[in-house]
C-alpha cells in the first residue's frame, strides 16, 4: 500500500509545441507537415516540426534546405513569436486549474507536485486526463500533451517522454529502476554526448549498469555531486533542487544573407545589446562585464592577422572611464570571434554601448569590410542585484544618462518598440523581436522591448 503512496510529480510535456500552436490557429495547417523556421532563406535552422513532418526526418536543427529536400511538401511556417508566449500562458492557467504549477521547466514543459490526495496511481491518472481534457477544451484540441507520472520530477520527466504524441506514462516507486533499463543513457536529463563518452570510458554503456553500482561508483563517474543526485532521482528518491540564478543575460541573431555587412551586423549588436540593457534594468541588477561574439560566414578571418588559427592581439585596450581593466583578446574559435571587457557595475545603456563599441572596434581591426558576418552575440555576465552594489561617485552624468534609458523603456512599453539610442539607417535592424527559446520564456513586455 506505501507504495500505491510513491507518487509525487506530475510532468507536462506539450507535443511539438510551436508546430501544434501554428496548427490550432490555422485550420488548413491541421494534418500537414509543417516546421517552424526562416521561410525565405535555406541557410537557415528548423526550430520546431509538426509530427507530419518528423516522419519524414524533419527535425530541430535541421538547416531548411535539408528539411525541404527531405520532405517536398514540407511548409515553413514564419516567427511570431508573442503567440507562444501567450499560449503557454493559457496552458499554464489551465493546469492551475486541476493542480498547482510547481516549476515552470520551459515554454512546453511544467511539473506538479502530487498532494497526499491525489497521488495514488488512480487518482494521479484521472487528474492527468482532466488536465488534458481542459486544455483541449479551453484552449486548443491541437494542443496535445504527453504526461509522466513518478516518485521524482526527473523519472516523471522521463516517463513523459516514453509516449508520444499524448501519452500517458505512470512509474511507481516498485517498478524502479528495472522501468528504466530499456532506455539509452542519452534519455537521462544531464547526459550528454560529452557525459555520455565519459561514463563509457569507465565502462558504463547501458542503463542498467549507470543504476546497478553503489553510489559511491555513481558519484566518481560524474566527478562531482550531480552524479550521487540524479542516481538517487534515478531510484524515484524526491531531492530537493537547487535554486538556479541567472548570472547573464544576452540576445543573438542569424542575418539575412542580403545583410551580412559588417555595418548591419554592428546596428544589429547595438540592437541586441539595447534589448538585454532593458531585461537588466526590469530585473534591477547590474553588470560588469559584456561579451561580444559573432560568427562568419566564411568560416574564416579574412583580413591575414591568424597565423596557424591564432589572433595576434595589437595589446589590451581600454574602455575609457568605465572601464577597471584591459579587454580580454579577441580570440578565433572555429568559424567566430568573441572578446569581453569588464568595467564598473552598471545598467545603464550608454556606458554598455561605449564598451560594446570598444569591442567592435577590436573586431574591425581583426577582418575587413568585406567580412560577411552571419551571427551577432552579445551577453551581459557577472550580473547581480543592483540593491547593496556600490556604484560609482565620480560620474554624475551617468545618473542622467541612465535616467534617458528608463525613459526610453517606459516609452517603447507604451508604444512599441518606437524608440531607440542612435541612428538606425538599416530598418532591418530595427525588426529584431523577442525569441521564445525551449527553455526561458520571455516576459510579456520583451516583446516590446
Amino acid at each position: 500500500m506505501e507504495d500505491d503512496r510513491s507518487l509525487r510529480w506530475l510532468y507536462l510535456d506539450l507535443n511539438s509545441y510551436f508546430a501544434s500552436v501554428q496548427q490550432q490557429l490555422h485550420p488548413h495547417l491541421r494534418g500537414k507537415a509543417i516546421a517552424i523556421g526562416p521561410e525565405k532563406v535555406d541557410s537557415g535552422t528548423i526550430i520546431a516540426a509538426s509530427y507530419e513532418a518528423k516522419a519524414y526526418g524533419v527535425r530541430t536543427g535541421l538547416r531548411v534546405a535539408e528539411a525541404r529536400r527531405l520532405c517536398p511538401q514540407l511548409i515553413i511556417v514564419g516567427d511570431g513569436h508573442a503567440v507562444y508566449s501567450d499560449y503557454h500562458e493559457r496552458i499554464v492557467a489551465e493546469v492551475w486549474r486541476h493542480i498547482p504549477v510547481t516549476h515552470i521547466c520551459s515554454v512546453d514543459e511544467v511539473a506538479c507536485r502530487l498532494l497526499d490526495n491525489e497521488n495514488s496511481p488512480e487518482q494521479a491518472i484521472a487528474l492527468a486526463r482532466r488536465i488534458k481534457a481542459g486544455i483541449a477544451r479551453r484552449v486548443g484540441a491541437c494542443l496535445t500533451s504527453s504526461i509522466g507520472i513518478a516518485p521524482s520530477r526527473l523519472v516523471a520527466k522521463m516517463a513523459a517522454d516514453m509516449q508520444k504524441p499524448d501519452g500517458l506514462t505512470v512509474i511507481t516507486r516498485s517498478m524502479l529502476p528495472h522501468a528504466l533499463y530499456p532506455l539509452p543513457l542519452s534519455d537521462v536529463p544531464g547526459i550528454g554526448r560529452r557525459m555520455e563518452a565519459r561514463l563509457n570510458a569507465r565502462g558504463i554503456t547501458t542503463m542498467r549498469q549507470l543504476l546497478e553500482p553503489g553510489r559511491s561508483r555513481a558519484g566518481s563517474a560524474w566527478g562531482s555531486v550531480l552524479g550521487m543526485r540524479l542516481w538517487h532521482g534515478l531510484h524515484g528518491e524526491d531531492i530537493a533542487e537547487r535554486p538556479q540564478q541567472s548570472r547573464s543575460i544576452g540576445h543573438s541573431h542569424v542575418l539575412a544573407p542580403q545583410v551580412r555587412d559588417p555595418e548591419t551586423a554592428r546596428q544589429t549588436a547595438r540592437r541586441l545589446l539595447l534589448k538585454a540593457a532593458t531585461r537588466l534594468r526590469r530585473a534591477e541588477c547590474v553588470t560588469k562585464n559584456l561579451t561580444l561574439a559573432v560568427r562568419f560566414e566564411s568560416g574564416r578571418f579574412e583580413s591575414g592577422r591568424f597565423e596557424s588559427g591564432r589572433f595576434e592581439s595589437a595589446g589590451p585596450l581600454s574602455t575609457g572611464p568605465l572601464s577597471t581593466g584591459p579587454l580580454s583578446t579577441g580570440r578565433e574559435s572555429g568559424s567566430g570571434w568573441h572578446a569581453s571587457t569588464r568595467f564598473e557595475p552598471t545598467d545603464d545603456s550608454f556606458p554598455l554601448l561605449d564598451a560594446l563599441t570598444t569591442l567592435w572596434q577590436r573586431l574591425a581591426a581583426a577582418t575587413t569590410p568585406q567580412t560577411r558576418i552571419r551571427l551577432v552575440a552579445v551577453t551581459l555576465n557577472d550580473i547581480r542585484p543592483a540593491t547593496g552594489t556600490q556604484l560609482n561617485l565620480f560620474h554624475p552624468h551617468r545618473t542622467r544618462s541612465r535616467a534617458l534609458a528608463v525613459a526610453i523603456d517606459q516609452i517603447n512599453q507604451r508604444h512599441g518598440r518606437t524608440t531607440t539610442i542612435g541612428h538606425l539607417p538599416n530598418p532591418r535592424t530595427a525588426l529584431i523581436g523577442t525569441k521564445i527559446a525551449f527553455t526561458r520564456v520571455p516576459d510579456r513586455r520583451e516583446f516590446q522591448d
